[in-house]
């Protein structure tokens, strides 16, 4: 009968191990990155918007926590509803007459007026704590396993 070592299982246990933990903290890595990339985009967003403001007045179509619908007019006349929505959405409610800033280069990249890039700081900030508390707990289980082996 074939007998696998008593050492051949603890080295792949081992991979296997290694494996778990390369895998956690990439994740984990993966989150963070994304995390602060978000946040550098929204900073590129309101430069592009502060370099080429302008100002006006809109309606809110529809209003959730991620992605709220506006439509405004522009001083050349011109509807414009962005299909990507406004930037910081937070309490807004549909019907509501809020005022936005706008690039004038691209009147689709639109936010509501006084609000910027540090409203995503907290919320991804808080993602990159919760996958690190979330990995931290697994990678020192792993840790332990492995120093059992």
């Amino acid at each position: 009968m074939w007998r696998v070592s008593e050492t051949s299982l603890s080295e792949r246990r081992s991979k296997r191990l290694r494996r778990v933990r390369v895998w956690v903290i990439g994740a984990a890595a993966v989150v963070s990155v994304l995390m602060v990339l978000l946040v550098l985009a929204a900073w590129r967003n309101d430069f592009e918007i502060a370099r080429h403001r302008g100002v006006t007045s809109g309606e809110v179509l529809s209003a959730g926590r991620l992605r709220s619908a506006v439509i405004y007019v522009t001083p050349d006349s011109v509807t414009h509803n962005p299909k990507v929505g406004i930037l910081y959405p937070t309490n807004l409610t549909a019907g509501q007459r809020i005022n936005v800033e706008y690039s004038t280069r691209d009147p689709d990249l639109v936010r509501v007026a006084g609000r910027d890039a540090r409203v995503a700081i907290i919320p991804a900030a808080s993602v990159i704590v919760v996958a690190w508390a979330l990995a931290l707990p697994v990678l020192w289980i792993v840790r332990r396993k492995q120093r059992e082996s």
